[in-house]
């Protein structure tokens, strides 16, 4: 069982910048960021396998870092030039299985609200 906690959404204007945080209660496999807004599909943001190599949406690339530091267990998501449609819930996954990653484990979500 692993618990995950996200923290460090807010409200920005268009152009800023955020940085999201996942603190996990243990080691992971892979851990994502996925967002969702209310009546909406959930979409994968960004993901980050424990070998480092990483994969993002087209929408988020080039502004988009995902990072982790694997000594705190803690996964990060840097959000730069931040757009209004970038508002949503943001969650943090995790998946424990070598060698496949899947989703098992869910924060409880950070709110990044970005105004023009």
């Amino acid at each position: 069982q692993v618990q995950l906690v996200e923290s460090g959404g807010g409200s920005v204007q268009a152009g800023g910048s955020l940085r999201l945080s996942c603190a996990a209660s243990g080691s992971t496999y892979c851990m994502g960021w996925f967002r969702q807004a209310p009546g909406k599909e959930r979409e994968r943001v960004a993901d980050i396998v424990s070998d480092g190599s990483t994969s993002y949406a087209d929408s988020v690339k080039g502004r988009f870092t995902i990072s982790e530091d694997n000594a705190k267990n803690t996964l990060y998501l840097q959000m730069n030039s931040l757009k209004p449609e970038d508002s949503d819930m943001y969650y943090c996954a995790a998946g424990v299985t070598a060698g496949l990653c899947v989703y098992h484990y869910w924060g409880q979500g950070t709110q990044v609200t970005v105004s023009s």
